[in-house]
């Protein structure tokens, strides 16, 4: 296993106490100077204590090959430093200029029709390429020759949400790079046939000369499975090796600095294994955009729960968000009054020890100049600017009250996330295509927190197997090593809830036999025979199941044809006779060892589940484990002087009553009553408090 590189958190400018990191994305050279007085003006109005540069000004900085114009960046660092304004500086390298690309047109990506990606967005750079690697390193090593010493650069910002259009290239480049991560992985050809499977279909093959990237089969055919779980492996590996070059080339110059790169965690980004990237950063960094609707400030909470899980609960750095609406939707929703704040403090709330955003001025011109900014287009005197400044007072009262000393407090109940289970379940020939890991980690967070529990999530790297109870929600993919995990935690006394779809296959994407869930039949108590899918494609086909709890399956529900003698049926499902499910068992407690476990054989959904959970908790001797009132979300920061900072947020759209948990710090959308023991939260409010 990787061993994970020590914890290391930008440090205040010179003579300046240690804050939470307030700004965003700054791009100077889209604007004429004159504007800059103004930037920095309106910045120390609103807090701003911190700044990304460069992210996107390759072009600028090396107007033609080995020809650097620092000049204009140096003029903007000095400005901001000199008014206590620190600087996250890029590496520079997400999309590269004109001039190389005309230059080596085969830096280029490829797509699995073999289409050449052209210039004209942003990275259309090849991964695996060594002419383009060779330019980037150049800059790199430009860049931190030049800055080192600089007192206001305070990280390297490596590139930029690597991956979120070059993720998968098809290239010759990539060709030769994939054979060779196959040999490295497998040692043999004889290993890969087996990992792949390539008995089926005449795929056996002879060299590691004969592996090619998944490219184009045809419509209507079916991929590989393994070559393609293992291609979604070689594509995050190709760009984790990439970022580490250019941070290793950063590093050994300036090596003084903490560097970092920005994910693209949230509860349906599964781009690349963030998890195992989470080994190679100084500090985890993270950019979210919000979900419109009623998930939203659940699947904020969710997807910065989880980042917390990656960082291993070290702070972590939310480099961006937005104001409200974003520019890439179908439909770009606003934001509501009071959310902008929420959402901010529900990072804080989960770890993040920085807010920042996209972007600190509203572009003018440019494919995201309808993206939201920390400066709208409607300039200074607007609401958003406003709610800007107000966030910015919030942050500096919770670091003047000592948040920064503290750390997301540990849940009773950890719910497991697994990139690879999701790869694994994107296959276009499953069961079914409408169920999928990313969905089932959710719902469950959601249903915990209808009863009271606000939970962590956890990779399956993660220490999961330390916590009171744990959910493995649809992990598809149970290697021999998490199996292990499994039995262990259970028979050592650990809660263990299992749904549907885990425990499908081992790493190598092949089927544990016997019935599902293979390895671990006997911890559950269950033996599954086959799959019942859902749906409204036909008509006459099962659209859903009763439960005899109330609840209602969807999608995807299992054949449960045998529970063992320790197992004891919680509900079944209710169906006619004659489609043979009319009282198959849906959710089955077991005892294994000194534990216990309950199985969920069916798609629930969060309303199914939360109506089942009392049951669920009661019967793993969980049933205390709410306590909290389900419309708040319930958050808790502790520090290691047994301070503790409480987060109440309105999960609803009405006033809600809160006790007062110690000292009222911070309030938004949120009436302390005048007795000061209780507050109305409003809809989209938060009140924090220590204790």
């Amino acid at each position: 296993m990787t061993q994970r590189r020590a914890y290391r958190w930008p440090q205040p400018l010179a003579g300046q106490q240690e804050r939470i990191w307030y700004g965003g994305d700054y791009n100077p050279d889209q604007w004429p100077e004159e504007v800059w007085d103004d930037d920095v003006r309106l910045m120390k109005k609103a807090g701003v204590n911190l700044v990304s540069v460069g992210i996107f000004s390759w072009a600028k900085i090396e107007t033609s090959e080995g020809v650097y114009d620092f000049d204009w960046l140096d003029r903007i660092i000095d400005k901001l430093g000199e008014a206590g304004i620190a600087v996250d500086l890029a590496s520079a390298t997400a999309s590269p200029p004109m001039w190389l690309t005309q230059a080596h047109p085969e830096v280029l990506w490829k797509d699995y029709r073999g289409d050449v990606c052209q210039p004209g967005a942003r990275q259309h750079w090849r991964p695996t390429s060594p002419v383009f690697r060779e330019y980037a390193l150049k800059l790199c090593h430009a860049m931190a020759e030049h800055y080192k010493g600089n007192p206001y650069v305070v990280a390297w910002h490596v590139s930029n949400e690597y991956g979120c259009h070059n993720r998968f290239d098809y290239s010759e480049d990539a060709e030769h790079a994939f054979q060779q991560w196959c040999e490295e992985r497998y040692g043999t050809i004889d290993a890969v046939n087996d990992a792949w499977g390539t008995a089926f279909w005449a795929q056996r093959m002879n060299d590691f000369s004969e592996i090619v990237p998944p490219r184009f089969i045809g419509d209507g055919n079916f991929m590989n499975p393994g070559k393609l779980l293992d291609f979604k492996r070689f594509s995050s590996d190709a760009l984790k090796a990439f970022y580490i070059a250019e941070r290793d080339t950063l590093a050994e110059i300036t090596p003084d600095l903490p560097l970092t790169t920005n994910f693209m965690v949230s509860a349906s980004g599964s781009v690349l294994d963030y998890d195992d990237w989470g080994d190679e950063v100084d500090f985890v960094s993270n950019d979210h955009y919000f979900i419109p609707g009623e998930a939203h400030l659940d699947e904020l909470a969710f997807s910065a729960s989880l980042v917390d899980g990656i960082a291993r609960k070290d702070p972590w750095f939310l480099m961006e968000h937005s104001t409200s609406a974003v520019n890439w939707r179908e439909i770009n929703y606003r934001k509501e009054p009071g959310q902008l704040v929420r959402d901010s403090l529900a990072h804080v709330a989960m770890g993040a020890d920085a807010v920042c955003y996209f972007q600190w001025r509203q572009s003018k011109a440019g494919a995201e100049k309808f993206h939201s900014a920390m400066v709208p287009h409607a300039g200074e005197d607007s609401a958003v600017f406003r709610d800007v400044c107000e966030l910015g007072a919030d942050l500096n009262k919770l670091s003047d009250e000592g948040i920064l000393g503290s750390r997301l407090a540990k849940s009773r109940v950890a719910v497991v996330f697994d990139y690879e289970s999701e790869w694994a379940a994107e296959h276009t020939a499953t069961p079914t295509q409408h169920v999928h890991h990313v969905d089932e980690p959710l719902a469950w967070f959601r249903a915990l927190a209808d009863q009271g529990v606000t939970a962590d999530v956890v990779p399956v790297r993660g220490a999961w197997d330390g916590y009171e109870m744990v959910v493995l929600p649809s992990v598809y993919l149970l290697s021999e090593e998490t199996t292990r995990r499994v039995r262990d935690y259970v028979v050592g006394g650990g809660r263990l809830v299992v749904t549907y779809y885990t425990g499908i296959s081992d790493e190598k994407d092949h089927v544990w036999l016997g019935g599902y869930p293979g390895s671990i039949r006997d911890v559950v108590g269950v033996r599954v025979e086959e799959f019942m899918p859902m749906g409204n494609d036909f008509t006459g086909v099962p659209d859903h199941l009763d439960l005899s709890n109330g609840a209602v399956a969807h999608d995807i529900a299992d054949v449960i044809g045998s529970v063992d003698g320790t197992a004891t049926v919680l509900a079944t499902f209710k169906d006619n006779p004659w489609t043979g499910m009319d009282g198959v068992p849906a959710i089955v407690a077991n005892t294994f060892g000194e534990g216990r476990s309950v199985y969920v054989g069916a798609r629930l959904g969060r309303e199914g589940l939360a109506l089942s959970l009392p049951e669920i908790l009661e019967s793993l001797g969980m049933a205390e484990a709410g306590g909290n009132d389900g419309r708040v979300l319930h958050v808790e920061r502790e520090g290691a002087d047994g301070s503790r900072f409480v987060f109440s947020f309105n999960r609803t759209h009405e006033t809600v009553r809160v006790p007062v948990e110690g000292e009222v710090v911070v309030s938004s959308f949120a009436d302390v009553d005048v007795d000061g023991e209780t507050a109305s939260i409003k809809p989209n409010g938060v009140i924090v408090t220590k204790k």
